[in-house]
């Protein structure tokens, strides 16, 4: 088994995890993307993805005060499902969703990080700057717990006190207005299929939560402040991105959040900060996306070490020296560092939410069906998790099968072969093969 270091997270440390992975990719990567699927009221879409996260996350608290763990959501679905496909499939499409959050931070960091130098967001730079973070999120995490909760829980008090003076500076310049960005001729409206859409990225950016989840056994006092630092991380950055998204909402018209989608903040930052502006929101765009990128590779390589050691994901070891977790942190830096190569950011975000989502729906409903009881669960508040997670997904995926049906046909491949490929491995496995040695 791995050697986790019980007591080794403490509270604080563990919100800025949950922090760190949650602002990175949140309000740097996403929020033009919301402002394009939900209009002027953008900012607003923020305020309902993190009520729906607080209804999700009322499964996850309480699993985590009955089954803390390394393995977080990996051990939830085996308490839930037992040690078959479907706990197995579920896991990894968790997995998959955070790495591929990873290549969307990194990607991030690569779009803001150009932009000092006035260079294209399409630059053949962006990924070479986002292989290099995934390279140096891999050196951090060698390095151990506590340096790396040190790490992230200072980074994560600089970025929010930097992302709060960047949206006071940008408000108090807007004369603390409330009028929301005004559109113009080029931008559609939105309706609301594509504001209910919008929701799923909002719960994308709120899902470094489970960050959380994945280091249970790690966590001093576990019972008690797992449950208290999802409800911290999940607070603070819920009152973040509103104040963010409404100093970018009273800076600039619509259509340029739109266009500069992947780096609205620094445009947004300009009439607060004049000269400075774009300096000043791409410092705090690296801050966010470093400390989001060490925080999230922690918890998914322990997530699937975890698996790895119940036997329930296939695992070889390359020749490679060590514990499983140092492999399966190899293996989660080298396939972010494909992602982000192949995709942009838009289509990254995409497949991430359709991928958590499901994943997140097959955890309340196991949730509901098989473990409401035994961890005192009220099952009006998970079912209505579960209903709101099957709407704010369908819209979405009615609006991407308009509007790029490829990143739907990706995601629905994604998940048969996760599905299949866990099946057939599990079937081997029953039949005689140890699992360890695939």
């Amino acid at each position: 088994m791995n050697e986790y270091k019980k007591d080794s997270l403490s509270l604080t440390g563990a919100i800025g995890l949950g922090t760190g992975v949650m602002i990175s990719a949140g309000i740097f990567a996403l929020l033009g993307q919301v402002a394009a699927l939900a209009g002027m009221w953008f900012p607003i879409m923020f305020v309902v993805g993190g009520i729906v996260t607080g209804f999700s996350a009322y499964s996850y608290v309480k699993m985590s005060n009955e089954y803390p763990s390394a393995g977080g959501i990996g051990m939830f679905l085996a308490k839930a499902y037992g040690q078959g496909t479907v706990t197995a499939s579920a896991a990894m499409l968790m997995a998959v969703s955070m790495v591929i959050n990873q290549s969307l931070v990194a990607r991030t960091f690569g779009t803001y990080t150009l932009q000092i130098f006035n260079m294209d967001a399409t630059s053949y730079l962006v990924p070479v700057l986002a292989v290099g973070l995934l390279l140096f999120a891999f050196l951090v995490n060698i390095s151990g717990n506590s340096f790396i909760q040190t790490f992230t829980s200072i980074v994560s008090l600089l970025k929010i006190i930097g992302l709060v003076v960047f949206a006071m500076g940008g408000l108090w310049v807007a004369g603390f207005s409330i009028t929301p960005a005004e559109g113009s001729g080029s931008t559609e409206d939105a309706t609301i299929t594509s504001m209910i859409a919008a929701v799923a990225l909002t719960i994308l950016s709120f899902k470094g939560f489970t960050t959380i989840t994945n280091s249970g056994s790690e966590i001093v006092k576990p019972h008690k402040n797992i449950g208290r630092a999802i409800v911290a991380s999940i607070s603070i950055s819920l009152f973040v991105y509103l104040l963010v998204a409404w100093a970018v909402s009273s800076n600039l018209p619509l259509n340029e959040i739109i266009a500069a989608r992947d780096y609205s903040l620094a445009e947004a930052a300009r009439p607060a900060f004049g000269n400075y502006a774009v300096w000043f929101t791409v410092g705090i765009a690296i801050i966010a996306t470093v400390s989001g990128i060490i925080a999230s590779v922690f918890a998914v390589s322990r997530m699937l070490a975890m698996l790895t050691d119940m036997k329930l994901i296939p695992h070889k070891h390359f020749g490679m020296p060590g514990r499983i977790q140092k492999h399966t942190l190899v293996y989660t830096i080298v396939l972010a560092m494909v992602l982000a190569v192949i995709f942009d950011l838009s289509r990254i975000a995409s497949v991430g939410a359709i991928l958590y989502l499901v994943m997140d729906m097959i955890v309340h409903w196991g949730v509901f069906k098989h473990l409401r009881d035994k961890v005192d669960a009220n099952p009006v508040i998970v079912m209505t998790a579960f209903i709101l997670d099957g709407i704010v997904l369908a819209a979405f995926m009615w609006v991407k099968l308009m509007n790029d049906w490829l990143i739907v046909v990706v995601s629905i491949i994604f998940i048969i072969i996760i599905f299949i490929g866990e099946y057939v491995f599990l079937k081997h496995r029953n039949d005689g093969e140890e699992g360890h040695a695939h």
